[in-house]
């Protein structure tokens, strides 16, 4: 059926402007993707009742639980949702098994004791049901507020930042533990997150936001490799971002021609864009070739482009590489190759170098490159949320 799931459009201008529109469906994990201050706590809190929005709606699986316009909105208690917060909001006072029960009040009390340790059995706590909050390490901790989460039976599980707060190695046990739980969970999960890799890791799709409105919505794939605008590239931490012009279409040959500066560019047929439009357009770092000067290929015909090495960074294993591209003003190639080739072809700082612009991987976006790059969403960075406004899940 068309509703089931959770559907949410909100829009408000204070204090925290939104332009949000979001789908989950049932057994689908959707991350809320943007850097600080883009509003991903804001329409987590939205959907629990925890803050009203100016306007909009929100149904989960056909039930209305907030309607601007119709002057629905359901308190939190009537609302079937399971909340974990970034800091879990325990109750210090209580055991893990006191935490669980406190969120089984609509079961008799002889059973609530029965259910709560079943219920982190399913976290994988057994043995720890007596232990306190100050007791446990982060990740146990945060099992705890899973398990309190998911002791109201809720229609959507909304997760806020729930990794923030623990140690690498934790954290990808902890994924592998929510992988492992959605299976048996046939109810939207939203995640909320700044961490474009933990993102991509763990959900089905994602909902770019920025400044409080959706920029994209689709698959890691899509949204990381194809933005749908400069802002959204940016945000993905594409690097890689021009303005040019298309200076025509070739239909037999089925490839659009870009112009850029002093080079034509071979990139794929998009004869919906007029010839003579100023289009902006990216290119991933990982599909900028170098040519090796050892050794030419064929491959080097493919939208050859020459200039001086001016960045060489060592990470690990690869190496990032910045190009002054000829006839390119201020503004740097970027590629990413194994530090191996790096030293075999002699990269360094001030080397002429030349490289492929691999047509398939050239995105061709709408509008043009203006202003500096904004806040990105700062993969693998840890913090406080800035919405942040934990309370205990009731």
């Amino acid at each position: 059926m068309a509703d089931k799931g959770l559907h949410v459009r909100l829009n408000q201008q204070r204090p925290i402007p939104l332009d949000a529109v979001l789908d989950c469906g049932p057994g689908e994990m959707l991350a809320l993707v943007g850097p600080s201050g883009a509003g991903k706590s804001t329409v987590l809190r939205c959907i629990a009742g925890l803050h009203s929005p100016q306007g909009g709606r929100i149904t989960c699986n056909g039930a209305v639980w907030y309607d601007g316009a119709g002057g629905v909105n359901f308190p939190a208690w009537r609302r079937s949702a399971g909340m974990v917060f970034q800091s879990y909001a325990l109750f210090p006072h209580m055991t893990a098994e006191g935490n669980v029960k406190a969120a089984l009040g609509h079961l008799p009390a002889p059973e609530r004791s029965a259910r709560a340790q079943a219920l982190l059995r399913q976290v994988n706590l057994s043995g720890l049901e007596r232990r306190y909050p100050a007791e446990l390490s982060g990740g146990q901790q945060q099992r705890v507020a899973v398990a309190r989460a998911l002791a109201r039976e809720p229609a959507v599980l909304l997760l806020d930042e729930p990794f923030s707060a623990v140690d690498r190695s934790t954290r990808q046990k902890l994924y592998r533990e929510l992988a492992e739980l959605r299976k048996e969970l046939r109810i939207p999960v939203l995640l909320v997150t700044h961490d474009l890799d933990e993102a991509a890791l763990l959900a089905d799709r994602l909902c770019l936001l920025h400044h409080g409105r959706t920029l994209q919505s689709g698959t890691p794939q899509e949204v990381m490799t194809r933005p749908a605008s400069v802002e959204a590239a940016r945000l993905v931490d594409v690097r890689n971002i021009f303005t040019g012009r298309i200076a025509g279409h070739d239909s037999a040959r089925r490839v659009t021609i870009l112009e850029w500066n002093r080079y034509r560019l071979e990139t794929p047929y998009q004869p919906r864009i007029a010839a003579g439009t100023s289009v902006a357009w990216a290119i991933p770092t990982a599909n900028v070739l170098l040519h090796r000067r050892d050794r030419p290929s064929r491959g080097e015909q493919e939208n050859p482009v020459a200039g001086r090495v001016s960045e060489f960074v060592v990470l690990g294993d690869s190496a990032s590489v910045a190009v002054d591209v000829e006839g390119i003003a201020d503004t740097p190639l970027f590629m990413t190759i194994a530090l191996h080739a790096a030293q075999r072809n002699r990269i360094a700082i001030g080397e002429q170098v030349h490289v492929s612009l691999l047509a398939e991987a050239i995105y061709i976006m709408p509008g043009e490159v203006s202003g500096g790059a904004p806040d990105t969403a700062a993969s693998g960075t840890e913090g406080k949320n800035e919405e942040d406004d934990a309370g205990p899940a009731g």
